[in-house]
């Protein structure tokens, strides 16, 4: 008589989701990021893309960083100049898409919802821990906006340092956080965790939330619902 494979010994997730879902994604989603990070699976363990609509309804994607995953209530938090493209385009649609990808772990995080402005606090406070040539880089770019050559580029750097007087010699030069530069933090209505293997059966699931806004400029959440999705 033969032997019978059952579908799980043909094909095996070594790690998977669990059977039982979590009631809250976020916390399997900063854990990965946190693994990835730790094991420097990749030279930036935190890149993401941020998927914006503009207002012709052309979608754009860029790489942005994941400066936190904060689980608690929901939300990731990135930086840029807020007179970039992607910031135009949050003004008049606040619904973005974000991925997370790790080829060498075979994980991936997809989270939609609205972004709002981070707290200028908040922002203060990450642009302190930034390295004196990226501080002057965000004083001196103008987003997006087109320039004549690499040259003038590095003119307007020159000039940017000589109206901060700063000088990238000086181990005490400070430089302040621009106005138009800050954080954006955007708030999980739908999260999906995706585990690969070679069989390209994958195992997903989909968790999705009601985001009411709040008094704060935040948003009042609701409870999550979960689904398994076929790969």
């Amino acid at each position: 008589m033969a032997a019978t494979i059952s579908p799980n010994d043909a094909f095996p997730l070594p790690e998977r989701l669990p059977d039982d879902l979590p009631g809250d994604p976020m916390p399997m989603a900063r854990d990965w990021l946190d693994r990835a990070w730790a094991d420097r699976v990749q030279p930036n363990a935190n890149a993401m893309y941020l998927a914006t609509v503009g207002a012709g309804g052309q979608p754009s994607l860029r790489a942005v960083l994941c400066k936190e995953l904060v689980v608690d209530p929901g939300y990731v938090i990135f930086y840029t100049n807020l007179k970039s493209r992607k910031a135009r385009e949050i003004a008049r649609n606040p619904r973005v898409a974000l991925l997370l990808h790790w080829d060498a772990m075979d994980r991936q995080v997809r989270i939609e919802g609205r972004a709002v402005e981070s707290p200028a606090q908040e922002s203060d406070r990450y642009f302190a821990t930034r390295s004196l040539a990226s501080k002057i880089g965000a004083w001196t770019s103008e987003q997006s906006e087109p320039i004549e050559s690499r040259a003038a580029l590095m003119a307007k750097v020159t000039r940017t340092m000589l109206e901060l007087g700063v000088r990238l010699d000086d181990p005490d030069a400070q430089a302040p956080r621009p106005p138009y530069w800050g954080g954006f933090r955007v708030w999980a209505a739908h999260v999906e965790l995706w585990v690969g293997q070679a069989s390209r059966v994958h195992d997903r699931a989909r968790w999705s939330r009601s985001l009411t806004p709040g008094a704060d400029g935040g948003f009042v959440c609701g409870a999550w619902t979960s689904t398994r999705l076929q790969p």
